[in-house]
Order: structure tokens, then sequence, then C-alpha cells
């Protein structure tokens, strides 16, 4: 869908279990800032949130309309690639507030300088930048 300028945009909407939990984590974590946030009758909560000028949505699971969660599905088949100007930093600062090292950042043959993290959620994050 065009933005209002009436360019195309990509915004990842990552369902997992507990949104709002969600929300405060990437804030705290990855320093993201929640910029709208909508609750449904039912209590599922669609939070959008910005880290920098990327734009994505946590959402929480509906396995009725096939929303699933990476712990209802055993894992996710989506990695979100973060660029940041200190991966180390903010990798290490997502470590120590629960994410699990999958691989820790390092200088990678092509090209990145970049690690691997699971999110308390179970969504991948691929952290770093261009050599």
């Amino acid at each position: 869908m065009p933005n209002e300028q009436g360019e195309i945009e990509i915004r990842p909407m990552l369902s997992l279990r507990g949104a709002d939990r969600a929300s405060a984590w990437y804030q705290e974590a990855l320093g993201a800032r929640e910029t709208s946030r909508s609750v449904a009758p039912d209590g599922r909560v669609v939070a959008m949130l910005e880290i920098g000028d990327a734009i994505f949505g946590v959402v929480d699971e509906a396995t009725a309309v096939g929303n699933l969660s990476p712990e209802t599905l055993g894992g996710t088949s989506v990695r979100v690639m973060l660029h940041v100007p200190d991966p180390d930093v903010v990798a290490q600062r997502a470590v120590d507030l629960g994410a699990e090292l999958l691989f820790p950042v390092e200088d990678q043959p092509y090209g990145m300088r970049q690690g691997r993290i699971r999110d308390p959620f179970g969504h991948h994050w691929l952290i770093g930048r261009p050599l």
C-alpha cells in the first residue's frame, strides 16, 4: 500500500503471544518507539513501532485467522534484519534483557558485522551493519 507520499513500503507484523509485553521489550532492548496501539474487543493488542525509519507491528496471536506465533509454530520462517551503528551494543543489550544469542556479532565474510538473537517471543533478529 502506498504511504502518504505515494511510495511503496513493507511493514512486517510480528504475530506473538503478549503483544503488550513485546512492545515494551522492543522499546527497551532495541530502542523502538511505539507510534500507535489498538485493542480489539477481545483484548488482543496491535501496536505499531518504529526503529529509526523502519516501521513494524506486533500483534497478539490469533490462531482462528492464521496469525500464529513462533511458539505455536515451533519456530519462525522470517528473520528480521536490523542495521544499527553499533550492533555489538544493541545485541548485548537484547541478550541482557532476555534474548537468546544464536550467534555472536562478528565480521562476516559477506560484508556485514552481524550476529543473530532470538527475542523472548521467538522472532529472530539479525543485528548488524555493513563493514
